[in-house]
């Protein structure tokens, strides 16, 4: 028996792979289906089943690809009603593989489809769950992602989760290992562990929804409790894996059209594309096209890109380091944004020797940033609220950049202001929304909030009364 997790750390999501006697079976494929394929060639195992624990919200499956390669059959949960072909198990319904068992467990909640799937020994003994989005490490999945389908309130749904948990995944025994979907930095949950990998009666301890003496209305407010709001990009990507998606390999074709920056500058002009900038911060902070937007590949580039350009199917032009530009195009069809129209040979450095417009980010040393403090100068810190009403610069404005737009009448229209991250990444990503925007007074601070903190600059842990969300 091979039980593999497949982690993607910019996704904080695990497919997994489990092979017995040559017969494969993967959990929850991403959606470049060959290293899958790879996989199973290497161990002269035969893919036998795809098993998708429920509709993901926050990246698109492998699931259809890989079926129409391999020519094995999907699996779902009860209640699943997908455009294609696929096996829609009944719960308790057991499918072999080698010697292995894997038994579907119905544990809806998050999703009404969403199905839990405990794998067996080849004595019979219950040996692991792979757990989807039912039970995270820390935490279990947000019950308000399924309302609009469903039309069930998010308490309705907690409650439906509470139960699953306490009928089909708490009876089982602690020594089972839990392999879920998603880990700390996902957006399918608000508490998760950084681990990815726990045993059921670790969980049992440490889990705060898994609290024996924990009444259902006690569940249900705690579960809801400060949920912030789901990217936009997630209908879109369950549309996308209830009813099927183009072929990757056409997107990276289409994707990785290298043109002059004569074809790249009429192609953003015809099609009204994004001109993303996915190189490092640094490098957009020296020099980087107007107006264009930056994500660099080096964080967590597909989840912004799905929480920042709201539309999957909005055409998107590339500037990317050299030898880098499939993998962007890649993770950008992760989440279901196909329209890469094509990237910019020779990058910035082309653009600027045929003579056209670059622009620039001022950005200033966390100790010119001290100096200039005693001007008392407007601040804008770009973290999460966690992170912010933990400690932030004294005086400072939060404006998440998760919700940068619903923030865009805060910022001053002449006075020079500046903004800060924890690091500097999410700091440059707004720098370049707000310049897109036509706002220009502002200086970025380099490092972030840590290079902050390591030059004495006085901070509060104080919540701040007009932070929003």
């Amino acid at each position: 028996m091979k039980i593999e997790q497949i982690y993607t750390g910019c996704l904080a999501q695990g497919a997994y792979y489990i092979e017995s006697k040559g017969e494969v079976a993967i959990i929850d494929p991403l959606r470049e289906v060959h290293p899958y394929i790879e996989r199973a060639a290497r161990d002269q195992a035969k893919i036998k089943y795809i098993f998708e624990t429920h509709f993901h919200a926050d990246f698109v499956s492998g699931h259809v690809t890989l079926s129409k390669e391999t020519g094995a059959p999907i699996i779902y949960g009860p209640n699943a009603n997908p455009s294609f072909d696929c096996i829609v198990a009944e719960d308790g319904q057991e499918f072999k593989v080698g010697e292995l068992t894997i038994k579907v467990l119905h544990t809806p909640g998050h999703t009404m489809e969403s199905t839990t799937y405990l794998l067996q020994d080849a004595k019979g003994k219950d040996h692991a769950i792979f757990s989807g989005d039912t039970l995270f490490l820390g935490d279990v999945g947000r019950p308000d992602l399924a309302q609009k389908a469903t039309d069930m309130t998010q308490e309705d749904l907690a409650g439906i989760l509470y139960d699953s948990l306490r009928t089909k995944i708490m009876p089982l025994a602690d020594d089972i290992t839990v392999y879920p979907a998603h880990g700390a930095g996902s957006a399918c949950g608000k508490n998760m562990m950084k681990e990815t990998v726990d045993t059921l009666g670790n969980q049992k301890k440490m889990n705060y929804a898994l609290r024996p003496d924990m009444s259902k209305e006690e569940f249900v407010k705690e579960v809801t409790d400060g949920l912030l709001p789901p990217p936009q990009y997630f209908p879109l990507n369950v549309k996308m894996n209830k009813e099927g998606y183009e072929d990757v390999k056409e997107v990276i074709e289409r994707g990785t059209q290298a043109l002059s920056p004569e074809a790249f500058e009429t192609a953003a002009n015809e099609t009204g594309a994004v001109v993303l900038d996915v190189r490092h911060q640094n490098d957009f902070v020296e020099a980087h096209i107007p107006r264009s937007i930056f994500i660099g590949l080096n964080g967590s580039f597909a989840p912004w890109v799905g929480a920042l350009i709201a539309d999957v199917h909005q055409p998107i032009l590339l500037i990317a380091p050299e030898g880098k530009e499939e993998e962007a195009i890649t993770r950008l069809s992760r989440v279901g944004f196909d329209g890469t129209l094509g990237y910019l040979k020779g990058g910035v450095a082309a653009w600027q020797d045929a003579g056209k417009e670059v622009d620039s980010l001022e950005s200033i040393s966390a100790d010119t940033f001290k100096e200039r403090l005693t001007q008392n100068i407007p601040v804008f810190d770009v973290r999460k609220e966690t992170e912010f009403n933990a400690e932030h610069v004294a005086d400072a404005n939060l404006t998440p950049l998760d919700f940068l737009n619903d923030h865009l009448a805060e910022f001053p229209a002449d006075e020079t202001f500046y903004v800060h991250c924890a690091g500097g990444y999410r700091s440059v990503i707004a720098a370049s929304i707000l310049k897109s925007r036509g706002i220009h007074n502002l200086v970025d601070v380099a490092g972030g909030f840590a290079a902050i903190k390591k030059v004495g600059i006085a901070t509060t842990d104080f919540v701040c009364p007009n932070s929003g969300s």
